[in-house]
């Protein structure tokens, strides 16, 4: 079950959700219970998912903000324990922010993620229909989680359109998605090396077609962990490619996963 929070106890376990989901041990990193409470008074969404038992398994936050004069949420937070991400429940979660936000006659949402997490993008371009224009370089600073360290957190800012035609068909595909078929022309300007890893190349940073596809690692926290230096090669070498792309009037539209193939790819295209 999903529902509004609205308590200090409620925001209490967010705390302690969020030490979990990411491991925070500063407390710099941690979004604290009272600022939590005073967001959602005045124009915050702040929503629980509960198991059976009714324990707190997975949150979404935002809160409210303004772009180029027109009222958004801003979501800071997305939060699933590990064992309850299989299911879909940070789809659902982001589904039911969807809905408190057009209630409020709202209809963008924006967040950050780091575009070398693969099945984040998935989630957000394949599943949610964002799409993503602005490339931030280490906005957050170092952080405590173990799931950031070591590499500077780049991150994407992804745009959802509440409303837009291809946002209603990503939310209600029942099934494989049909794409255009050019799709499959579009070049890869950055085709990894295999390896125990995956490894990054340059990259053609100036390629004139129309789309072009951007190939990042499956896995990218398992090789922060496992091999830093590899971590931070993909980093330095993924921010040139998209900081090229987005600067000549690119944007990511699209993603594909290939698990098998331990890689995603995004899709760019030229406004």
């Amino acid at each position: 079950m999903i529902r509004p929070l609205k308590t200090l106890d409620e925001c209490r376990q967010i705390v302690e959700l969020e030490k979990r989901v990411w491991g925070y041990t500063d407390a710099e990193d941690v979004v604290p219970a009272p600022v939590l409470v005073v967001s959602i008074k005045r124009g915050g969404v702040l929503l629980g998912a509960f198991d059976s038992s009714d324990t707190m398994i997975g949150f979404v936050y935002s809160i409210p903000g303004w772009k180029n004069g027109t009222p958004t949420q801003w979501s800071h937070m997305l939060g699933v324990l590990p064992d309850a991400r299989a299911a879909g429940l940070g789809r659902q979660l982001k589904l039911a922010q969807r809905e408190a936000t057009l209630a409020m006659g709202i209809e963008l949402i924006e967040w950050t993620y780091d575009p070398l997490q693969a099945f984040n993008a998935h989630l957000n371009f394949v599943k949610l229909g964002t799409v993503v224009e602005d490339y931030e370089e280490n906005i957050y600073g170092e952080s405590s989680s173990p799931l950031h360290r070591g590499s500077p957190t780049d991150r994407f800012v992804a745009e959802w359109h509440l409303r837009a035609p291809h946002v209603e068909r990503r939310i209600n595909a029942a099934g494989a998605l049909v794409r255009d078929a050019s799709v499959g022309s579009a070049p890869v300007v950055n085709p990894s090396k295999p390896g125990a890893w995956l490894e990054p190349v340059e990259g053609e940073l100036a390629h004139e077609s129309r789309r072009v596809l951007v190939e990042v690692p499956v896995g990218f926290s398992d090789i922060q962990l496992q091999a830093p230096d590899l971590a931070l090669e993909w980093r330095m070498t993924t921010r040139r490619i998209f900081q090229s792309y987005f600067g000549r009037g690119y944007r990511a539209v699209d993603f594909f996963l290939s698990r098998e193939a331990r890689r995603g790819q995004y899709l760019l295209a030229q406004r």
